[in-house]
Protein backbone atom coordinates (compact mmCIF):
# COMPACT_ATOMS: atom_id res chain seq x y z
CA UNK A 1 0.00 0.00 0.00
CA UNK A 2 2.77 2.18 0.88
CA UNK A 3 4.68 2.17 -2.00
CA UNK A 4 1.60 1.82 -4.36
CA UNK A 5 0.54 5.53 -2.88
CA UNK A 6 4.06 6.62 -3.65
CA UNK A 7 3.48 5.56 -7.09
CA UNK A 8 0.59 7.01 -7.87
CA UNK A 9 1.73 10.17 -5.80
CA UNK A 10 4.69 10.47 -8.43
CA UNK A 11 2.63 9.70 -11.61
CA UNK A 12 0.34 12.66 -9.98
CA UNK A 13 2.53 15.29 -8.98
CA UNK A 14 4.83 15.18 -12.69
CA UNK A 15 1.60 15.24 -14.24
CA UNK A 16 1.26 18.24 -12.66
CA UNK A 17 4.28 19.65 -12.68
CA UNK A 18 4.78 19.39 -16.29
CA UNK A 19 1.32 20.93 -17.02
CA UNK A 20 2.04 23.72 -14.52
CA UNK A 21 5.89 24.29 -14.76
CA UNK A 22 8.18 24.65 -18.17
CA UNK A 23 10.53 22.71 -19.75
CA UNK A 24 14.04 23.19 -17.73
CA UNK A 25 16.92 25.01 -19.46
CA UNK A 26 18.76 22.11 -18.65
CA UNK A 27 21.70 23.29 -20.86
CA UNK A 28 21.75 26.62 -18.69
CA UNK A 29 21.35 24.69 -15.38
CA UNK A 30 25.09 22.82 -16.47
CA UNK A 31 26.82 25.86 -17.56
CA UNK A 32 25.62 26.96 -13.81
CA UNK A 33 27.10 24.15 -12.45
CA UNK A 34 30.19 24.33 -13.86
CA UNK A 35 30.53 28.14 -13.20
CA UNK A 36 30.24 27.49 -9.00
CA UNK A 37 33.81 25.45 -9.74
CA UNK A 38 35.36 28.88 -10.03
CA UNK A 39 33.77 30.47 -6.68
CA UNK A 40 35.51 27.31 -4.79
CA UNK A 41 39.10 27.71 -6.08
CA UNK A 42 41.78 28.07 -3.81
CA UNK A 43 45.87 29.92 -5.22
CA UNK A 44 46.18 32.50 -8.16
CA UNK A 45 43.21 32.94 -9.95
CA UNK A 46 43.04 33.07 -13.47
CA UNK A 47 42.88 36.48 -15.86
CA UNK A 48 39.59 35.04 -17.42
CA UNK A 49 38.05 34.06 -13.64
CA UNK A 50 34.29 34.86 -14.15
CA UNK A 51 33.06 35.04 -10.51
CA UNK A 52 34.67 38.23 -10.39
CA UNK A 53 33.77 38.52 -6.42
CA UNK A 54 36.47 35.85 -5.73
CA UNK A 55 40.08 37.12 -5.44
CA UNK A 56 43.92 34.94 -5.08
CA UNK A 57 43.52 32.74 -2.02
CA UNK A 58 46.05 30.49 -0.35
CA UNK A 59 48.73 31.63 -2.21
CA UNK A 60 51.25 30.11 0.95
CA UNK A 61 50.16 26.93 0.62
CA UNK A 62 52.27 24.38 1.87
CA UNK A 63 54.98 26.87 3.11
CA UNK A 64 55.13 25.38 6.24
CA UNK A 65 56.11 21.65 4.82
CA UNK A 66 58.92 23.99 2.60
CA UNK A 67 56.49 22.80 -1.08
CA UNK A 68 54.47 24.73 -3.40
CA UNK A 69 50.82 23.04 -2.69
CA UNK A 70 48.79 26.19 -4.22
CA UNK A 71 45.74 25.64 -6.06
CA UNK A 72 42.92 23.16 -5.86
CA UNK A 73 39.33 23.76 -4.44
CA UNK A 74 37.99 24.27 -1.12
CA UNK A 75 35.36 21.95 -0.28
CA UNK A 76 32.40 23.09 0.18
CA UNK A 77 31.49 26.57 2.59
CA UNK A 78 34.99 26.69 4.84
CA UNK A 79 38.55 27.68 3.54
CA UNK A 80 40.35 24.22 3.80
CA UNK A 81 41.35 21.87 1.04
CA UNK A 82 40.41 18.08 2.22
CA UNK A 83 42.15 16.04 -0.62
CA UNK A 84 39.26 12.90 -0.17
CA UNK A 85 36.44 14.82 -1.30
CA UNK A 86 38.31 16.69 -3.69
CA UNK A 87 39.90 14.05 -5.03
CA UNK A 88 36.46 12.34 -5.65
CA UNK A 89 34.64 15.68 -7.08
CA UNK A 90 37.54 15.28 -9.79
CA UNK A 91 36.82 11.80 -10.76
CA UNK A 92 33.41 12.62 -10.79
CA UNK A 93 33.82 15.38 -13.39
CA UNK A 94 35.91 13.14 -15.40
CA UNK A 95 33.42 10.60 -15.76
CA UNK A 96 30.81 13.13 -16.59
CA UNK A 97 33.22 14.72 -19.70
CA UNK A 98 33.52 11.39 -20.00
CA UNK A 99 30.41 9.52 -20.55
CA UNK A 100 28.20 12.91 -21.67
CA UNK A 101 31.02 15.07 -22.79
CA UNK A 102 29.23 15.04 -26.25
CA UNK A 103 26.21 16.24 -24.88
CA UNK A 104 27.99 19.51 -23.29
CA UNK A 105 28.57 21.35 -26.35
CA UNK A 106 31.28 24.39 -25.64
CA UNK A 107 30.63 23.34 -21.66
CA UNK A 108 33.16 20.95 -22.75
CA UNK A 109 36.24 23.25 -22.26
CA UNK A 110 34.53 24.53 -18.88
CA UNK A 111 34.52 20.96 -17.55
CA UNK A 112 38.12 20.18 -18.64
CA UNK A 113 39.16 23.57 -16.84
CA UNK A 114 37.30 22.47 -13.81
CA UNK A 115 38.96 18.75 -13.49
CA UNK A 116 42.23 21.00 -14.34
CA UNK A 117 42.53 23.24 -11.62
CA UNK A 118 42.01 20.10 -9.76
CA UNK A 119 44.68 17.60 -11.23
CA UNK A 120 47.59 20.37 -11.23
CA UNK A 121 46.97 20.81 -7.73
CA UNK A 122 46.66 16.78 -7.18
CA UNK A 123 49.67 16.33 -8.81
CA UNK A 124 51.44 18.86 -6.46
CA UNK A 125 50.28 16.28 -3.92
CA UNK A 126 51.40 13.33 -5.52
CA UNK A 127 54.97 14.61 -6.44
CA UNK A 128 56.17 17.06 -4.07
CA UNK A 129 58.31 14.85 -1.19
CA UNK A 130 59.00 11.48 -2.37
CA UNK A 131 57.52 9.28 0.29
CA UNK A 132 54.67 11.58 0.91
CA UNK A 133 51.21 12.27 -0.49
CA UNK A 134 49.85 15.51 0.97
CA UNK A 135 46.10 15.34 1.61
CA UNK A 136 45.07 18.82 2.76
CA UNK A 137 45.70 22.23 3.51
CA UNK A 138 44.23 23.99 6.54
CA UNK A 139 43.78 22.73 10.48
CA UNK A 140 39.92 22.65 9.86
CA UNK A 141 39.08 22.63 13.47
CA UNK A 142 40.47 26.21 13.86
CA UNK A 143 39.30 27.43 10.42
CA UNK A 144 35.57 26.28 11.33
CA UNK A 145 35.79 28.40 14.32
CA UNK A 146 36.28 31.78 12.02
CA UNK A 147 33.83 33.06 9.49
CA UNK A 148 36.41 34.97 7.10
CA UNK A 149 37.22 35.43 3.54
CA UNK A 150 39.15 32.71 1.80
CA UNK A 151 41.56 36.01 0.53
CA UNK A 152 42.10 37.21 4.47
CA UNK A 153 42.75 33.89 6.13
CA UNK A 154 44.97 33.99 8.87
CA UNK A 155 44.35 30.58 10.60
CA UNK A 156 47.13 28.00 10.41
CA UNK A 157 47.73 26.78 6.84
CA UNK A 158 48.47 23.08 8.58
CA UNK A 159 49.59 20.41 5.92
CA UNK A 160 48.83 17.02 5.98
CA UNK A 161 49.93 14.28 4.70
CA UNK A 162 50.27 10.18 4.44
CA UNK A 163 53.27 8.07 4.10
CA UNK A 164 54.81 4.52 4.55
CA UNK A 165 54.18 4.61 8.39
CA UNK A 166 51.25 6.81 8.34
CA UNK A 167 49.04 4.96 5.61
CA UNK A 168 46.35 6.17 3.91
CA UNK A 169 44.32 3.91 0.83
CA UNK A 170 41.53 5.58 0.94
CA UNK A 171 42.85 9.09 -0.28
CA UNK A 172 45.51 7.38 -2.02
CA UNK A 173 43.20 5.30 -3.71
CA UNK A 174 40.59 7.94 -4.76
CA UNK A 175 43.46 10.20 -5.97
CA UNK A 176 44.85 7.47 -8.14
CA UNK A 177 40.90 7.30 -9.34
CA UNK A 178 40.48 11.04 -10.31
CA UNK A 179 44.18 11.27 -12.13
CA UNK A 180 43.58 7.93 -14.02
CA UNK A 181 40.13 9.09 -14.77
CA UNK A 182 41.53 12.52 -16.04
CA UNK A 183 44.66 10.98 -17.89
CA UNK A 184 41.58 9.50 -20.55
CA UNK A 185 39.15 12.79 -20.29
CA UNK A 186 42.97 14.64 -21.42
CA UNK A 187 44.52 12.03 -24.20
CA UNK A 188 43.74 13.51 -26.99
CA UNK A 189 43.53 16.98 -26.52
CA UNK A 190 46.71 17.31 -24.24
CA UNK A 191 48.23 13.88 -25.02
CA UNK A 192 51.83 15.15 -22.49
CA UNK A 193 49.51 16.26 -20.03
CA UNK A 194 47.57 12.91 -19.78
CA UNK A 195 50.72 10.48 -19.50
CA UNK A 196 51.74 12.53 -16.22
CA UNK A 197 48.60 12.42 -14.94
CA UNK A 198 48.24 8.50 -15.79
CA UNK A 199 51.90 7.70 -14.55
CA UNK A 200 51.15 9.79 -11.63
CA UNK A 201 48.07 7.79 -10.95
CA UNK A 202 49.75 4.46 -11.16
CA UNK A 203 52.63 5.52 -8.93
CA UNK A 204 49.98 6.87 -6.20
CA UNK A 205 48.05 3.58 -6.49
CA UNK A 206 50.84 1.16 -6.02
CA UNK A 207 51.50 3.46 -2.43
CA UNK A 208 47.64 2.40 -1.72
CA UNK A 209 48.11 -0.30 -2.33
CA UNK A 210 51.56 -1.52 -0.64
CA UNK A 211 51.15 0.22 2.56
CA UNK A 212 47.38 -0.67 3.52
CA UNK A 213 45.63 1.55 6.04
CA UNK A 214 43.06 4.57 6.74
CA UNK A 215 44.03 8.03 6.64
CA UNK A 216 41.47 8.68 9.49
CA UNK A 217 43.16 6.44 11.82
CA UNK A 218 46.87 8.11 10.45
CA UNK A 219 45.51 11.76 10.54
CA UNK A 220 42.76 11.55 13.63
CA UNK A 221 41.35 15.07 13.91
CA UNK A 222 42.50 16.49 10.83
CA UNK A 223 40.21 14.67 9.36
CA UNK A 224 37.97 13.17 11.44
CA UNK A 225 34.43 13.83 11.61
CA UNK A 226 34.64 16.24 8.86
CA UNK A 227 35.62 13.68 6.07
CA UNK A 228 36.71 10.32 8.05
CA UNK A 229 36.42 7.70 5.92
CA UNK A 230 33.43 5.72 7.65
CA UNK A 231 33.41 2.84 5.11
CA UNK A 232 36.96 1.55 5.40
CA UNK A 233 39.69 1.43 2.14
CA UNK A 234 38.99 -1.64 -0.32
CA UNK A 235 36.24 0.46 -1.97
CA UNK A 236 38.96 2.83 -3.15
CA UNK A 237 41.12 0.38 -3.93
CA UNK A 238 38.71 -1.11 -6.38
CA UNK A 239 37.22 2.27 -7.27
CA UNK A 240 41.45 2.92 -8.23
CA UNK A 241 41.94 -0.37 -9.43
CA UNK A 242 38.61 0.20 -11.48
CA UNK A 243 39.31 3.58 -13.12
CA UNK A 244 43.26 2.40 -13.90
CA UNK A 245 42.17 -0.57 -16.02
CA UNK A 246 39.58 1.66 -17.63
CA UNK A 247 42.32 4.08 -18.37
CA UNK A 248 44.88 0.88 -19.77
CA UNK A 249 43.17 -1.85 -20.12
CA UNK A 250 46.33 -3.67 -18.68
CA UNK A 251 45.58 -7.20 -16.94
CA UNK A 252 47.25 -6.38 -13.50
CA UNK A 253 44.57 -3.64 -12.87
CA UNK A 254 41.99 -6.26 -13.55
CA UNK A 255 43.22 -9.64 -11.30
CA UNK A 256 43.48 -6.90 -8.56
CA UNK A 257 39.74 -5.63 -9.07
CA UNK A 258 39.25 -9.68 -8.59
CA UNK A 259 41.38 -10.37 -5.79
CA UNK A 260 40.07 -7.73 -4.46
CA UNK A 261 37.33 -10.42 -2.69
CA UNK A 262 33.86 -9.81 -1.87
CA UNK A 263 32.24 -6.02 -2.13
CA UNK A 264 29.75 -4.85 0.40
CA UNK A 265 26.39 -3.93 -1.29
CA UNK A 266 25.59 -0.54 0.04
CA UNK A 267 22.21 1.31 -0.97
CA UNK A 268 24.17 4.78 -1.77
CA UNK A 269 27.29 6.29 -3.11
CA UNK A 270 29.37 9.31 -2.01
CA UNK A 271 32.95 10.70 -1.47
CA UNK A 272 33.00 7.81 1.27
CA UNK A 273 31.19 4.71 -0.29
CA UNK A 274 32.85 4.08 -3.70
CA UNK A 275 31.68 0.28 -4.08
CA UNK A 276 27.98 1.12 -6.25
CA UNK A 277 30.30 3.61 -8.68
CA UNK A 278 32.69 0.83 -9.20
CA UNK A 279 30.08 -1.79 -10.14
CA UNK A 280 28.53 0.60 -12.45
CA UNK A 281 31.81 1.43 -13.94
CA UNK A 282 33.01 -2.09 -14.05
CA UNK A 283 29.78 -3.20 -15.48
CA UNK A 284 30.73 -1.31 -18.54
CA UNK A 285 32.73 -3.74 -19.97
CA UNK A 286 29.81 -6.65 -18.95
CA UNK A 287 27.30 -4.48 -21.24
CA UNK A 288 29.28 -2.70 -24.11
CA UNK A 289 31.80 -5.12 -24.80
CA UNK A 290 29.78 -8.06 -23.56
CA UNK A 291 33.06 -9.59 -21.82
CA UNK A 292 31.39 -12.23 -19.25
CA UNK A 293 34.19 -11.52 -16.95
CA UNK A 294 31.86 -8.80 -15.47
CA UNK A 295 28.89 -9.95 -15.33
CA UNK A 296 29.10 -10.26 -11.73
CA UNK A 297 29.69 -6.48 -11.34
CA UNK A 298 26.80 -5.87 -13.91
CA UNK A 299 24.74 -7.73 -11.25
CA UNK A 300 26.15 -5.73 -8.54
CA UNK A 301 25.02 -2.60 -10.48
CA UNK A 302 21.55 -4.04 -10.61
CA UNK A 303 21.20 -4.75 -7.58
CA UNK A 304 22.27 -1.58 -6.07
CA UNK A 305 19.66 -0.14 -8.32
CA UNK A 306 17.05 -2.32 -6.68
CA UNK A 307 17.91 -1.08 -3.70
CA UNK A 308 17.37 2.95 -5.10
CA UNK A 309 13.56 2.36 -7.32
CA UNK A 310 11.08 3.14 -5.12
CA UNK A 311 8.58 0.33 -6.40
CA UNK A 312 11.02 -2.19 -6.00
CA UNK A 313 10.26 -5.23 -3.77
CA UNK A 314 14.24 -5.18 -2.05
CA UNK A 315 14.29 -1.02 -2.27
CA UNK A 316 15.40 0.37 1.01
CA UNK A 317 15.44 4.02 0.02
CA UNK A 318 12.82 6.61 0.92
CA UNK A 319 11.48 9.37 -0.65
CA UNK A 320 9.44 12.71 0.18
CA UNK A 321 6.29 13.26 -0.16
CA UNK A 322 7.12 15.87 -3.22
CA UNK A 323 9.57 13.01 -4.88
CA UNK A 324 12.85 13.52 -3.64
CA UNK A 325 15.13 10.73 -2.67
CA UNK A 326 16.19 11.07 0.74
CA UNK A 327 19.44 9.34 2.34
CA UNK A 328 20.69 11.02 4.92
CA UNK A 329 20.16 14.31 6.97
CA UNK A 330 22.91 15.88 6.60
CA UNK A 331 23.65 17.16 2.78
CA UNK A 332 21.38 14.89 1.26
CA UNK A 333 21.49 16.04 -2.14
CA UNK A 334 25.38 14.81 -2.38
CA UNK A 335 24.04 11.66 -2.16
CA UNK A 336 21.11 12.02 -4.86
CA UNK A 337 23.29 13.84 -7.00
CA UNK A 338 25.60 10.83 -7.01
CA UNK A 339 23.02 8.12 -6.85
CA UNK A 340 21.28 10.05 -10.52
CA UNK A 341 24.33 9.74 -11.97
CA UNK A 342 24.84 6.55 -11.75
CA UNK A 343 21.11 5.90 -13.34
CA UNK A 344 21.21 7.93 -15.88
CA UNK A 345 24.66 5.97 -16.96
CA UNK A 346 23.55 2.62 -16.25
CA UNK A 347 20.45 3.80 -18.39
CA UNK A 348 22.61 4.96 -21.04
CA UNK A 349 24.79 1.48 -21.44
CA UNK A 350 21.40 -0.45 -21.22
CA UNK A 351 19.96 1.62 -24.16
CA UNK A 352 23.15 1.19 -26.39
CA UNK A 353 22.63 -2.87 -25.91
CA UNK A 354 18.77 -2.33 -25.60
CA UNK A 355 19.16 -4.31 -21.90
CA UNK A 356 16.31 -4.92 -19.36
CA UNK A 357 16.37 -6.59 -15.98
CA UNK A 358 14.16 -7.38 -12.74
CA UNK A 359 14.02 -6.26 -9.57
CA UNK A 360 11.86 -9.19 -8.53
CA UNK A 361 8.42 -8.96 -10.56
CA UNK A 362 9.24 -5.35 -11.09
CA UNK A 363 10.41 -5.25 -14.96
CA UNK A 364 13.18 -2.24 -15.58
CA UNK A 365 14.07 -0.66 -18.89
CA UNK A 366 16.03 1.71 -19.61
CA UNK A 367 13.17 4.52 -19.43
CA UNK A 368 12.29 3.48 -15.79
CA UNK A 369 15.71 4.44 -14.31
CA UNK A 370 15.41 7.64 -16.89
CA UNK A 371 12.77 8.80 -15.69
CA UNK A 372 13.69 8.88 -11.90
CA UNK A 373 16.70 10.55 -12.72
CA UNK A 374 14.65 12.84 -14.33
CA UNK A 375 12.56 13.26 -11.69
CA UNK A 376 15.48 13.96 -8.97
CA UNK A 377 16.79 16.77 -11.82
CA UNK A 378 14.01 18.31 -11.79
CA UNK A 379 13.28 18.38 -8.24
CA UNK A 380 16.33 19.86 -7.16
CA UNK A 381 16.06 22.98 -10.27
CA UNK A 382 12.74 23.79 -9.04
CA UNK A 383 9.88 21.10 -9.73
CA UNK A 384 9.14 20.39 -5.72
CA UNK A 385 6.61 21.41 -3.26
CA UNK A 386 8.29 25.22 -1.99
CA UNK A 387 9.00 25.73 -6.07
CA UNK A 388 12.51 26.01 -4.83
CA UNK A 389 15.40 25.87 -7.12
CA UNK A 390 18.25 24.39 -4.65
CA UNK A 391 20.99 25.86 -7.61
CA UNK A 392 22.26 29.06 -6.71
CA UNK A 393 21.32 31.90 -9.64
CA UNK A 394 19.36 28.94 -11.49
CA UNK A 395 15.25 30.03 -11.68
CA UNK A 396 13.43 32.65 -9.90
CA UNK A 397 13.61 31.82 -6.21
CA UNK A 398 16.53 30.37 -5.03
CA UNK A 399 18.80 29.70 -1.58
CA UNK A 400 19.55 33.30 -0.67
CA UNK A 401 21.58 33.05 2.59
CA UNK A 402 24.06 29.42 1.87
CA UNK A 403 26.70 28.95 4.38
CA UNK A 404 29.21 29.72 2.58
CA UNK A 405 31.65 32.21 3.88
CA UNK A 406 32.94 33.74 0.75
CA UNK A 407 29.18 34.06 -0.88
CA UNK A 408 28.08 35.92 2.88
CA UNK A 409 30.73 38.07 3.31
CA UNK A 410 31.53 41.48 1.14
CA UNK A 411 34.39 40.48 -1.90
CA UNK A 412 37.64 43.00 -1.21
CA UNK A 413 36.19 45.18 -4.18
CA UNK A 414 33.38 46.56 -1.80
CA UNK A 415 35.11 46.03 1.61
CA UNK A 416 39.37 45.96 0.94
CA UNK A 417 39.96 46.60 4.77
CA UNK A 418 40.46 42.62 6.21
CA UNK A 419 38.20 40.32 7.84
CA UNK A 420 40.28 38.47 10.83
CA UNK A 421 39.02 35.72 12.07
CA UNK A 422 35.96 35.97 14.25
CA UNK A 423 35.10 39.29 12.07
CA UNK A 424 32.51 38.31 9.73
CA UNK A 425 30.12 36.67 12.43
CA UNK A 426 29.17 40.05 12.99
CA UNK A 427 27.16 41.26 10.68
CA UNK A 428 27.54 39.12 7.97
CA UNK A 429 26.99 35.49 9.28
CA UNK A 430 23.85 36.09 12.00
CA UNK A 431 22.27 38.42 9.31
CA UNK A 432 19.05 37.73 7.72
CA UNK A 433 20.17 39.80 4.39
CA UNK A 434 20.75 37.86 1.32
CA UNK A 435 24.74 36.70 0.93
CA UNK A 436 26.21 39.71 -1.24
CA UNK A 437 27.65 37.33 -4.03
CA UNK A 438 25.62 34.70 -5.73
CA UNK A 439 27.86 31.51 -6.01
CA UNK A 440 26.02 30.94 -9.32
CA UNK A 441 25.60 27.34 -9.92
CA UNK A 442 25.93 25.87 -6.29
CA UNK A 443 24.07 22.81 -5.45
CA UNK A 444 23.33 23.20 -1.66
CA UNK A 445 22.68 20.49 0.54
CA UNK A 446 18.73 20.87 -0.07
CA UNK A 447 15.34 20.43 1.73
CA UNK A 448 14.58 17.95 4.97
CA UNK A 449 12.60 14.55 4.70
CA UNK A 450 9.64 17.24 4.82
CA UNK A 451 10.37 18.60 1.49
CA UNK A 452 10.72 22.24 3.85
CA UNK A 453 13.92 24.78 3.67
CA UNK A 454 14.38 27.12 5.83
CA UNK A 455 17.22 29.13 3.75
CA UNK A 456 19.20 29.98 6.96
CA UNK A 457 22.87 30.46 6.88
CA UNK A 458 23.50 28.42 10.23
CA UNK A 459 21.68 25.52 8.73
CA UNK A 460 25.16 23.85 7.08
CA UNK A 461 23.30 20.38 6.69
CA UNK A 462 20.89 22.36 4.82
CA UNK A 463 22.32 25.21 3.41
CA UNK A 464 25.92 24.51 2.58
CA UNK A 465 27.00 23.47 -1.32
CA UNK A 466 29.73 21.42 -1.67
CA UNK A 467 32.04 20.32 -4.64
CA UNK A 468 30.88 16.87 -4.56
CA UNK A 469 27.07 17.69 -4.74
CA UNK A 470 28.24 20.00 -8.11
CA UNK A 471 30.67 17.53 -9.15
CA UNK A 472 28.23 14.15 -9.53
CA UNK A 473 25.49 16.68 -10.64
CA UNK A 474 27.36 17.75 -13.83
CA UNK A 475 26.68 14.69 -15.76
CA UNK A 476 22.79 14.09 -15.48
CA UNK A 477 22.71 17.83 -16.68
CA UNK A 478 24.88 17.10 -19.36
CA UNK A 479 22.69 14.10 -20.22
CA UNK A 480 19.16 15.81 -20.22
CA UNK A 481 21.06 18.94 -21.68
CA UNK A 482 22.05 16.93 -24.99
CA UNK A 483 18.78 14.99 -24.70
CA UNK A 484 16.95 17.77 -26.54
Amino acid sequence: MFKFFFSFFFAFFFIVNNVEGNPHNYREALAKSLLFFQGQRSGKLPPHQLLTWRSNSGLSDGRLANVDLTGGYYDAGDNVKFNFPMAFTTTMLSWSTLEYGRRMGPQIQEARAAIRWATDYLLKCATATPGRLYVGVGDPNVDHKCWERPEDMDTARTVYWVSPDKPGSDVAGETAAALAAASIVFRRVDPTYSKILLRTAQKVFQFALQYQGSYSSSLGSAVCPFYCSYSGYKDELLWGAAWLFRATNVVYYYNLIKNLGADDQPDLFSWDNKYAGAHVLLSRRALLNHDKNFVQYQQEAENFICKILPNSPSSSTQYTQGGLMYKLPESNLQYVTSITFLLTTYSKYMSFTKHTFNCGNLFITPTTLRSLAKRQVDYILGDNPLRMSYMVGYGPYFPKRIHHRGSSLPSLATHPQSIGCDGGFEPFFHSMSPNPNILVGAVVGGPNQSDGFPDERDDYSHSEPATYINGAFVGPLAYFAGAH
